[in-house]
């Protein structure tokens, strides 16, 4: 179903300096936001059958910087399935249980169930970045020294390369979205949620303070982007200036991969056929005066 494809092809050369942010496919905002409401209903039909076959768990990551958007694509791209098959998890800063395990275990325990949709908001992919980007972060995880090296970003992502072919081989498809905001952009968006008292709640000074470091975490998205985009568990970069086509695009990215997977309502057997036929039988007898 996806029109606009923005998957990065696995072992090809990335520059996200090839993906423009402002970027709209040539859509104008009313057949986006169309095309997000038929991608809506499609996923809730999907949705269910996902759930009655009860094979497959879908697992849908978002990664970008602050104000790209991460939070509302989610609630409208979702808002559609059924909450009692789908589940949002946000990871923010490791507690100190969480410094205490490997790096994938908080992620890990979060892992959809068979028939499930899974949303990570942020992920195991901090750990390439952030903590990449602030060394400091990277001591507070008490590795054994030895073990930290200058190859310590190659073996992390060789490391989540393995993990996510696990997780294919166990029936999790994975969709994995890069929200490819601007830096004005950002700016703007951050100045309105100075000027809109309703929005000041999600304004931290630190968000500012990350927009000095901009080049670095575009170096490090870049580099993980072209590490971990594999066949089996893609990267798909989209274009997030433009939040209409930006939840339009990801609306139609996960029906696709739903699609992929032919999800098919279980099969009915004879036994059970006659098993249907007699409750039919049984509750029609029941209506019938004198019973």
């Amino acid at each position: 179903m996806a029109k606009h494809d923005f998957r990065v092809p696995a072992g090809k050369k990335f520059r996200l300096a090839d993906h423009d942010p402002d970027d709209t496919g040539k859509l104008d905002k009313p057949e986006g936001e169309r095309r997000l409401e038929k991608a809506r209903e499609r996923m809730h039909e999907l949705q269910e059958k996902l759930f009655a076959q009860n094979e497959w768990a879908l697992l849908v990551l978002f990664q970008a910087m602050d104000g790209a958007g991460k939070d509302s694509t989610i609630e409208h791209v979702m808002s559609g399935l059924n909450p009692a098959g789908c589940q949002v998890f946000s990871f923010k800063a490791p507690s100190a249980e969480e410094l205490d395990h490997d790096f994938l275990w908080r992620t890990n325990k979060c892992l959809p169930e068979r028939g499930r949709i899974g949303v990570f908001n942020r992920s195991y992919y901090e750990e390439v970045l952030v903590v990449r980007v602030h060394p400091e972060y990277l001591e507070g995880q008490k590795l054994p020294r030895g073990l930290v090296s200058d190859d310590i970003w190659k073996e992390r992502f060789e490391d989540i390369n393995a993990f996510e072919r696990y997780a294919t081989r166990q029936g999790i498809a994975l969709v994995k979205f890069f929200l490819n905001v601007s830096r004005d952009e950002q700016r703007k968006r951050f100045l309105a949620r100075l000027d809109e008292p309703e929005k000041n709640w999600k304004f931290s000074l630190e968000d500012c303070s990350k927009r000095d470091l901009w080049d670095k975490y575009m170096d490090a998205y870049e580099d993980m982007i072209a590490h971990t985009s594999t066949k089996h568990a893609p990267w798909h970069v989209i274009p997030a200036d433009k939040k209409w086509f930006m939840r339009a695009t990801v609306a139609e990215t996960i029906v696709a991969a739903l699609e992929a997977l032919d999800l098919k309502f279980p099969t009915v057997s004879e036994k059970q056929k006659k098993q249907l036929e007699e409750a039919r039988s049984l509750l029609n007898a029941e209506g019938k005066p004198g019973r």
